[in-house]
């Protein structure tokens, strides 16, 4: 696990931003595997911004999405449809065929699970995975005591997760119990992964994953296992780190 120590969460997100737009200049064909949340909105902020100046060309990437609320349609401002239209998709040139959300209102919702993975895997498979953490140390929306080996499954959001995302709606009961996530596995198989943290709330969340047990009641400590990990947190997040866990960071 590579561990890279940002000052600030700009900086943090200019770090996230050489490793993916490096990515799809070594292989414009890339399978990105992308988050929601306003950690990553840094991140996308730049990559229009190079795609804008230089030409950074996605014309030829395929995106995977993380996760989405069951129940949320993609026009609702708090899906994650439209997060990811409004603060990227829309502003590159990413071919709207190649864009890939979970449907949170299929029908059959371990069916959608089953081909969302079976999509992955007829694209070759996720080469960079970016990914956020919640305060509970979940990815995606894999919450503690999650089974490593799921695949795309439909969850059950944890009260901590709930009220960190009460912030979004107008009032907390507005926010979805459920939702759909890549599990652990699927993410896992990702060739690379880059983890962004940013803030002291989730300054114990990013211990236990970087520097904790791997263990199911941190979903994130499973990251110690990936053989291509590279974690980018600025210094509030990285407060609870120990020494011996920083040791080496760039």
């Amino acid at each position: 696990m590579r561990i890279i120590l940002a000052d600030s969460y700009r900086e943090m997100s200019i770090e996230a931003t050489k490793i993916v737009a490096g990515q799809i200049y070594l292989k414009p064909a890339s399978v990105l595997g992308l988050a929601t949340g306003s950690t990553p909105e840094g991140l996308y902020d730049n990559l229009v911004a190079v795609h804008k100046t230089i030409g950074l060309d996605f014309s030829q990437v395929t995106t995977f999405n993380l996760d989405e609320y069951i129940g949320m349609v993609p026009e609702n401002p708090q899906s994650y449809h439209f997060f990811m239209h409004k603060h990227f998709f829309d502003q590159v040139n990413v071919r709207p065929e190649n864009i890939h959300i979970p449907d949170g209102c299929a029908e059959d919702v371990p069916a959608a699970c089953r081909a969302y993975d079976k999509l992955i895997q007829s694209k070759g498979g996720i080469d960079l995975q970016v990914l956020g953490i919640g305060r509970n140390a979940h990815i995606g929306f894999n919450e503690p005591d999650v089974k490593f080996e799921a695949r795309t499954h439909k969850v059950r959001l944890d009260d901590e997760t709930i009220q960190a995302n009460a912030r979004f709606f107008e009032e907390e009961e507005d926010v979805p119990r459920y939702a759909i996530s890549m599990g652990i596995k699927t993410i896992m198989l990702a060739r690379r992964v880059v983890l962004l943290a940013s803030g002291k709330e989730k300054a114990e969340a990013v211990r236990k994953a970087v520097c904790g047990s791997v263990s199911p009641a941190a979903p994130a400590s499973i990251l110690q296992l990936h053989p291509d990990a590279t974690i980018i947190v600025d210094r509030d997040a990285a407060a609870e780190l120990p020494g011996d866990c920083l040791a080496g960071e760039e």
